[in-house]
């Protein structure tokens, strides 16, 4: 890659929310590159829950109809304790739209929405530069040497985000609480026709739900281990990727172990599963509802998008959906403003439209930050204070349990 100076928006970061902001930048006529330190587009995890909310960024982005093709409605829930065998309704499907994608059909079907040469593989970045003089570009440097000016940055590099540290958002922080997903096929049809379910035992909580008539997504989150804080205390030396995390047999065999007692047709399903499909987040990350409060979410013409500015832990299965919102929002913010006469460098159009973006974003992505946390908490905690508190502003706060479905990003 030659040294530029003509790029206005560069997104660091080719994953769900880089590739869907390139895509909504795109249809507003925005030009964009996506900068992927990866040599290939990767689907990290099996699969996305997507939610009501979520399909509506999708419609907004023109690709809702080709990605109902690839799963089925999820039309009912079910929560059942393995101990009794007690049964209860979840509000699945009664608030609008919820389907299983594979992140792989996600992610191939927003890159082939692309304009060509859109991503750039194997472009890492190392560091990044906001010039105090509000008329100056941002300077980004990539790992061969490359400088860009963009106008515009947008920080979609994930969890662990480099953006993040220039935009004045403190580090994750993470629950003890670990998750296993994965994938499995039946030969015949599944029995689980179009519901989702959810197994509570012991603190284990195992979720399915249909992809198609063949294809199940399963989940398991659990507390993390005594042996497991071991593994992580010196994984200076990579012992606990390399004993669990990166050998997805043992990722199998653990969660085998873990699910004595649960009914037979789901440790079945558990030793069925694709092997390739295992994927273990040994520590589950999240954003601190304060630090999103207090934080302006921009520095100069630098912002964050999608895990980059929200991690959360998968509790409300609203972490994807979430950033295909900041998506709709951010392209529709800067195509309102980066047009903007007697702006001939477009840097206070741009500081304009991120403003605008961060006003827009800010208390939504609060609140799903805030729930997520006290869930993340209420598992995590032993202390039945701190739990009950939980509970009671569960009650509070989130009687609703399918308020989050009902957020519309509004048009693109």
């Amino acid at each position: 890659m030659e040294k530029s100076e003509e790029e206005k928006i560069v997104i660091v970061g080719g994953g769900i929310c880089g590739l869907a902001t390139a895509l909504a930048l795109h249809r507003k006529g925005l030009e964009s590159i996506v900068l992927e330190k990866s040599e290939k587009l990767r689907a990290t995890g099996a699969c996305i829950i997507m939610q009501p909310n979520g399909w509506r960024a999708l419609h907004q982005l023109g690709i809702a109809s080709k990605l109902r093709q690839t799963a089925l409605p999820i039309q009912s829930g079910h929560c059942i304790t393995v101990k009794d065998g007690k049964h209860t309704d979840l509000p699945v499907g009664n608030g609008g739209e919820c389907r299983c994608l594979r992140r792989s059909d996600l992610m191939k079907t927003l890159a082939e929405e692309l304009p060509p040469n859109t991503v750039r593989l194997g472009c890492k970045v190392v560091s990044i530069k906001v010039d105090a003089n509000t008329s100056a570009y941002s300077i980004l440097h990539l790992h061969d040497g490359t400088m860009l000016m963009p106008r515009v940055i947008i920080g979609c590099d994930g969890v662990n985000s480099v953006v993040a540290s220039i935009v004045g958002l403190n580090s994750s922080r993470h629950f003890s609480i670990c998750a296993i997903r994965g994938v499995t096929h039946y030969q015949t049809l599944h029995p689980f026709g179009t519901a989702f379910y959810l197994f509570q035992k012991d603190g284990i909580r195992l979720g399915l739900l249909p992809i198609n008539h063949n294809d199940v997504y399963w989940f398991l989150t659990r507390k993390l281990t005594s042996t497991d804080r071991f593994l992580n205390s010196i994984n200076g030396l990579n012992l606990a990727d390399s004993m669990v995390s990166k050998d997805q047999r043992l990722i199998k065999e653990s969660t085998v172990e873990a699910i004595k007692g649960f009914p037979n047709h789901i440790t079945e399903m558990i030793n069925n599963s694709d092997v390739d499909s295992l994927h273990l987040t040994d520590q589950m990350r999240y954003r601190a509802p304060w630090d999103l409060l207090r934080t302006k979410y921009c520095n100069g013409t630098v912002t964050l998008a999608g895990d980059a500015l929200h991690a959360m832990a998968p509790f409300l299965a609203q972490g994807g959906s979430a950033s295909l919102e900041d998506a709709v929002v951010l392209a529709r913010c800067l195509s309102q403003n980066m047009g903007i006469a007697l702006d001939p460098t477009g840097m206070k159009a741009a500081r304009a439209a991120l403003d605008q973006y961060a006003k827009e974003r800010k208390m939504r992505v609060f609140w799903l930050s805030l729930e997520t946390f006290v869930v993340g908490t209420m598992h995590d905690t032993s202390a039945l204070l701190v739990r009950g508190l939980c509970i009671i502003t569960l009650i509070i706060l989130f009687r609703d349990k399918i308020a989050n479905t009902r957020y519309d990003c509004g048009r693109l």
